[in-house]
């Protein structure tokens, strides 16, 4: 079975005992047909509204910012921006070396720079901070005097699937549980009550595995206990 939406589509129909359909009639399937590709879509939408910090859903951003301009959109598909991953990228042209840039609150931000929005007279330079609005945009500060380039790290809310050769971000080692779901919703759509909910148990039982293989993290704890010159331990220890 190949890995894109014409192959999870059919797999739900062959468990349903359906006739596949091929690449020529895909676009133009109706009744069942039709269903079995929303279910696949519900599926992979529903997996991925589980978590919001799936890898396989991981970008980075690269924007280049305008002098003058304080406010930035979110990229269209964001779902989570990781604030803590912004910096300037180091540009021999313009002068500037990398420089990693800090979060502060909104609050923060208008109580103490608001100003660079209206009057042309503060400070401005490479940003050393970011802070996020409450309309999806982020605010630079201080204001760029240069087109610098900015990075930073996001997790994206994927589109649907649509045509038939289009393949989910979600890795194929766990196509079994994008399936489960599906059959879920195609049991639901045929009226079948109790294996529709046997399929989402099942369904959020491989959620749970995907999510401890790729989320998951076992802590550990560093010491940062001195040790004098004779081998002996000093007294003070860190965690």
């Amino acid at each position: 079975m190949a890995y894109d939406f014409l192959g999870l589509v059919n797999a739900v129909n062959r468990r349903l005992n359906e006739v596949e359909l091929s690449s020529a009639n895909f676009a133009s399937a109706t009744g069942f047909y039709s269903q079995a590709k929303d279910a696949v879509n519900a599926s992979i939408r529903y997996l991925n509204q589980s978590e919001y910090f799936w890898p396989f859903n991981h970008n980075t951003q690269e924007t280049t910012l305008v002098a003058n301009t304080s406010r930035y959109a979110f990229p269209a598909d964001a779902k989570v921006i990781n604030f803590q991953s912004f910096r300037i990228k180091e540009n021999n042209s313009l002068g500037n070396a990398t420089t990693r840039i800090t979060e502060i609150a909104y609050e923060d931000y208008l109580d103490r720079y608001v100003e660079q929005e209206y009057s042309s007279s503060l400070g401005q330079g490479v940003p050393t901070q970011v802070a996020q609005a409450p309309n999806l945009e982020f605010i630079m500060t201080p204001e760029p005097d240069k087109a610098y380039e900015l990075v930073y790290e996001y997790y994206s809310f994927p589109t649907d699937l649509s045509a038939a050769t289009d393949v989910p971000t979600i890795p194929e080692r766990f196509q079994h549980i994008i399936i489960d779901g599906a059959m879920h919703y195609g049991y639901l759509f045929r009226g079948n009550t109790q294996d529709a909910l046997v399929m989402k148990e099942k369904f959020d039982e491989g959620i749970k595995h995907m999510r401890s293989q790729l989320i998951n993290r076992t802590p550990y704890v560093r010491s940062y206990m001195l040790t004098g010159a004779t081998g002996g331990a000093s007294t003070g220890f860190g965690i």
